[in-house]
């Protein structure tokens, strides 16, 4: 919840992305990503719009402070010609999909697929195979990343046929058959957005009363499962949303991520401007200790302190690491013309907005 300030557009536009994400905040580099509708009108930051401003950021820092997605469609006319094209023209960071088929108009989706599908999704991951090859200069290419959960039992409600598409039932046999790929599950499944009936509160009483979440519980148990190790849980909107409204939700599921995927396989993400600024859930994850009594039911370890090695990996090291930027490559940032910007930004009084977008736990 905003109280006394109305969202406007500009708040997701260019200028104040920039200030939020690299002045107000101590992130070095992003991933930009977007979403495509059947609908044009409602498809943001469509493959070119994210490779304009990855450029227009990396040429103005002389260094590469942006990454981008581009979106894959599978099921929509020449989608995998369209992915031969935008690698070469636009030459994507890693590539993006939404097993839903249109997030935005779910009453449009009309092309859901499953990542186990060998029939159409198969046939994307031999193409990604050679193109890893082709381009040893953009080793994200491997990463598959996936737009997963969000999707409350309200929303089923409306499209029961599209549950299964949201769920990981389909990241298992995928992982295991594609063990060269990494498949990286954006939200890390976790199904209870929204507003009352369908936030935290609503996991909270489902872990209480069956000792899990969904699907976050589900995704931290395929490594052991599936007997593989190229599987990741993104943390874009869940730990924003989780940590706001039910705190200790939040440290159930990095707990229980950690324990199923290990703290090298949980990547950071805020999800930028949809969240508010990224600034409070970064101080917000340093901060964060899971409960004792959390803990010892569910027997998940803690996490350490604000600069040990757990979330030091989660933060920074284990995207790096995915995307294959170097220690050396970090080092450039400290003396680019971004650095630049926020050193005097800061001199001149520049102060951090620390807005959160979404709902709060209060007491009743």
């Amino acid at each position: 919840l905003l109280v006394g300030k109305p969202q406007t557009i500009d708040d997701l536009k260019f200028p104040n992305y920039f200030k939020e994400v690299f002045l107000d905040s101590d992130t070095k580099v992003a991933c930009i990503s977007g979403s495509y509708s059947m609908d044009p009108k409602f498809s943001f930051l469509t493959n070119d719009m994210k490779f304009d401003a990855r450029e227009r950021i990396n040429k103005e820092a002389g260094t590469k402070r942006m990454f981008s997605h581009a979106i894959f469609t599978p099921g929509w006319a020449g989608w995998l010609d369209k992915f031969d094209e935008e690698n070469e023209k636009l030459k994507p960071d890693s590539w993006k999909g939404y097993t839903i088929g249109d997030n935005t108009n779910k009453h449009l989706s009309k092309f859901p697929f499953r990542l186990d599908d060998e029939k159409i999704m198969y046939p994307f991951y031999e193409k990604l195979t050679k193109a890893i090859a082709k381009y040893p200069d953009r080793p994200g290419l491997k990463n598959v990343c996936i737009h997963k959960g969000l999707f409350p039992p309200s929303v089923e409600q409306q499209f029961p046929h599209l549950l299964g598409y949201c769920n990981v039932n389909d990241v298992g046999k995928a992982a295991k058959d594609w063990p060269h790929l990494n498949f990286v599950i954006y939200h890390s499944a976790y199904r209870w957005v929204g507003g009352p009936g369908a936030s935290a509160s609503a996991a909270w009483d489902q872990l209480q009363r069956f000792g899990r979440v969904d699907w976050v519980t589900d995704l931290a148990h395929i490594p052991s499962q599936f007997g593989v190790t190229n599987v990741y849980a993104d943390l874009g909107q869940i730990f924003a949303h989780s940590n706001m409204a039910e705190p200790r939700v939040a440290a159930y599921m990095l707990g229980t991520m950690i324990q199923g995927m290990g703290a090298d396989h949980v990547v950071w993400g805020t999800d930028a401007l949809w969240t508010g600024a990224p600034q409070w859930q970064i101080e917000a994850l340093r901060r964060m200790e899971i409960p004792e009594e959390i803990q010892k039911k569910y027997g998940v370890a803690p996490m350490g302190p604000a600069d040990g090695p757990v979330k030091r990996a989660i933060l920074g090291e284990n995207n790096a690491r995915l995307y294959g930027f170097s220690p050396a490559k970090r080092a450039e940032l400290a003396t680019d013309k971004v650095a630049q910007y926020k050193k005097r930004y800061d001199a001149e009084g520049g102060h951090r907005s620390n807005i959160a977008y979404g709902y709060v736990l209060k007491k009743s």
